[in-house]
Order: structure tokens, then C-alpha cells, then sequence
């Protein structure tokens, strides 16, 4: 769904890889590469990632990642295109040119590109140099995307990440001289050590660089399931109310500067495909973030990747050595899926139109699901009724006013039957 994945059991459905693949459709589906090695690991981050000092790890992974790919192709149906491509992370810009050059040969030689191809990299500023840039430009990259979270060295430490705006400055200049004409950053709010005038000293900044898109994600504090985070001083952490002064602090300052809002999270200027998209009511999300990507098929390569079909999702192997012992022994490398029932997809579309929106029109939701969408009426009276004037009665659902985006993930929250009352979830979130 559009909360975490790990918010639904991926066991209690199985569902294949190998029989989705088969699905897949002819044109414009979506690979995303898993590349998780860091040189050195930021104490905020809990993605899938792993340190190494040398080489050796990488090349040996990228050889696991070539037999992958030849498996998934021998999978799917002839003719396939790769409509877009992303490269995630860890740190993609780890690996040097002449490994940026093997595995980007043998995707495209593996699934040819489509017309439409777009290529997107998150990109490292202090790891990547000319020649990286030059290679991956060669090689197609569309856009690049760079991690920021937030320029003050007081933060910087306090997260283990040391990543100076002259550094990011000088990057951003190689990849639009080397012809990448999109550019998009990542802020984060609720970071240790931030305050009002160092995050708009931030902002400031970014502005300057004149990324086509940004995202401003607030950090989730999760050091039971991220051991790193407990690096982190927690009594520095900002209040539930500091983070939403933060990030309203953000958002006023990008519309000042001319950036579109889009969703909760993400901004745009104006003229770029995702604020023309969403000012046309097309907007999807999906498990990354927005997006301008209407295609149901997902592909996800590497270890820990995430695969999204239409009838569900299917997850590689967390673990590197894992991963690399399902390919080493002949097969994919799917560990848990989840084939999702008619009632998962109704809700994972309402949902979507939430996030995208901020408003849910039953009357919308029967075009596509006909009178199952009838199901959620007791759900919109319950947001009605949970949220007061935050949120208004409309024809056919609710609406959440523009002043109350904040609670737009509460508000879609009630929406979801699998999300876990019991779990365990991030103080900071």
C-alpha cells in the first residue's frame, strides 16, 4: 500500500515473481536497481545499505546483479521496453565508470529502452566526479537526484553525514554542463540539532541550486529497527510541534520562490511534468513518492528490492548474502510477496486518491470498482467523524481542508485495513 510495505504481511498471501514477470507489460515498464553499498553509512538512514572500503564487495555484487537480470529476462514476455530506469541506493555513484558502464550495457542490452526512456541516478556528491557524471550521462541518465537533508554543520554532525553546499554546488554544475537536463533534492525536517533559521538557511540554498523537484520527508526515529539511529541523540530531536513548524517553514519558502506544491511532500516548478500532471488531476504515488508514472509494473533488481505488480508486490531477499545465494543457486531472488484481494485494491486506490488529492469522491471510485466502492462510505463517515473541521463533507466522500495537509497520511490511515494497530512506529513520524 502507500504506507510502509511493512505494513502488510507479505506471508499471508504468497504470490511469485516468476509468474508476474510473465505479465509484464510490452511497453513502459519500470526497473529500479538496488546498489546498497555506502563508503561510510549516515546514522539517520534505515534503508537496506552496508559500508565497504574497497571494491571488491561491489564487483561481485554487479556480477550477481548481471545473472539477475538475465533471469528476469528469460521470464518475461518477448518485446518487453524499459520505459524508465532508476538507480537507488546505498550510493549508485560508488561504483566506478567502468562498472556504471557494465551493468547500464547490460540492462539496455537485456530490455531495450523505450522512446520515452528516462534514467534517474541518486547521486552522491561527495563520491561521484566528472568522469562518473560523464559515464552515467553516455549511458542516458535523464535525472539526477541528490540527497541534501540539510546543509548546517551542527546537523551534519549530529548525523553522521558531512556534505558541504560548495561540494553539492560544484556537483550539480557537472551534471547540467554534462547536458542532464532534470535535477531533483531531498530535504529532511525533524533531524537533530534543527531550527528554524538553519533550516531556511537550507532552503535558501537548495533554491539556489534550482533543483526541477524537491522532497521534504520528515525523519522517522526507528532505532529498534535501524541500530545505527541509536547514534543519534534522541534529546536533541526536535518536538512533534517544531516538525511541523519546520515543514510549513519549508513549503512557505519554496511558494515564495515559485516552486508548485504537490501532495504533501513534494514541490516543482511550475513548467515540470509532475506539477503539470498534478495540476491536471493525474498524479499518482506509489511506495517512492509522487510520480508521473501511471505504469502498474515495477521491477525491482538487487538485494531488498521491492517489485510491484498489478495483483501485488514481491520482495527480494533483505540480506546482501542472501540475496546473492537465491541468484548463485539458479533462481530469482524473491523471499515474501503479497497478492492483493479485491478489497486491497480498493483501498490502495483510495488511498492513492487521498495522498494525491486530498479528497475522496466515492462516486470516482465506482468508475473503477464499480459498487465495491460502497464499502468505504462507513470509512469516510468515520474521517468525517474523527476529524472535525479538518476535514468537509462533499457529495459523494470528504475533503481535507488546505490548511489541515498535515494530516492528510492520518486521514488516509483510516483507510487501511492492514495497517497494524499494534505495531511499533516512529515517535518522529
Amino acid at each position: 500500500f502507500l504506507f510502509a510495505i511493512s505494513s502488510i504481511s507479505f506471508s499471508k498471501t504468497k504470490m511469485t515473481s516468476d509468474c508476474s514477470l510473465r505479465q509484464c507489460p510490452i511497453f513502459g515498464g519500470q526497473l529500479n536497481v538496488h546498489i546498497p553499498f555506502c563508503e561510510r553509512l549516515c546514522w539517520f538512514c534505515a534503508c537496506h545499505t552496508q559500508g565497504t572500503r574497497t571494491l571488491t564487495p561491489v564487483e561481485h555484487y554487479v556480477d550477481m546483479l548481471e545473472a539477475e537480470i538475465a533471469r528476469t529476462v528469460a521470464t518475461l514476455p518477448d518485446g518487453v521496453r524499459m520505459g524508465r530506469l532508476h538507480w537507488g541506493g546505498g550510493t549508485p555513484t560508488i561504483l566506478p565508470p567502468a562498472l556504471i558502464h557494465r551493468l547500464a550495457g547490460a540492462l539496455k542490452a537485456a530490455i531495450p529502452p523505450a522512446d520515452s526512456f528516462e534514467f534517474s541516478v541518486e547521486i552522491d556528491p561527495t563520491m561521484v566526479d566528472r568522469p562518473k557524471i560523464e559515464v552515467l550521462a553516455a549511458e542516458g541518465m535523464t535525472r539526477g537526484s541528490i540527497g541534501i537533508q540539510d546543509f548546517a554543520s551542527e546537523v551534519q554532525k549530529a548525523i553522521g553525514r558531512i556534505q558541504s553546499f560548495e561540494t553539492t554546488r560544484a556537483c550539480v554544475a557537472d551534471l547540467r554542463a554534462t547536458g542532464i537536463a532534470s535535477l531533483n533534492t531531498d530535504l529532511v525536517y525533524g533531524l537533530p540539532h534543527q531550527s528554524g533559521q538553519r533550516f531556511a538557511d537550507t532552503v535558501a540554498k537548495v533554491v539556489e541550486l534550482a533543483p526541477d523537484r524537491l522532497a521534504i520527508f520528515g525523519y522517522a526515529h526507528v532505532p529498534w529497527a535501524s541500530k545505527r539511529q541509536t547514534l543519534i541523540d534522541e534529546a536533541a530531536l526536535p518536538n512533534d510541534a517544531e516538525r511541523l513548524r519546520l515543514a510549513d517553514l519549508a513549503a512557505r519558502l519554496l511558494d515564495a520562490a515559485g516552486y508548485a506544491r504537490i501532495g504533501i511532500d513534494h514541490f516543482a516548478k511550475p513548467g515540470d511534468s509532475l506539477a503539470v500532471l498534478a495540476a491536471g488531476g493525474g498524479l499518482r504515488r506509489n511506495f517512492q513518492g509522487y510520480t508521473d508514472d501511471g505504469c502498474a509494473t515495477l521491477i525491482g533488481l538487487g538485494a531488498s528490492s521491492i517489485s510491484r505488480f498489478p495483483q501485488g508486490y514481491v520482495q527480494n531477499a533483505p540480506a546482501t548474502a542472501a540475496w546473492q545465494q537465491r541468484i548463485a543457486a539458479g533462481g530469482l531472488a524473491g523471499a515474501k510477496g503479497y497478492r492483493m484481494t479485491d478489497d486491497d485494491l480498493l483501498r490502495a486506490r483510495a488511498i492513492e486518491l487521498v495522498m494525491c488529492e486530498m479528497r475522496l469522491d466515492l462516486r470516482r471510485l465506482g468508475d473503477e470498482f464499480g459498487d465495491l466502492a460502497e464499502r468505504l462510505r462507513p470509512e469516510c463517515a468515520g474521517v468525517l467523524a474523527a476529524f472535525g473541521e479538518a476535514v468537509v463533507e462533499t457529495a459523494d466522500g470528504f475533503a481535507i481542508r488546505p490548511d489541515c495537509l498535515p494530516l492528510t497520511r492520518l486521514v488516509a490511515s483510516r483507510l487501511d485495513a492492514q495497517l497494524d494497530a499494534g505495531g511499533r512506529f516512529s515517535r518522529a513520524s
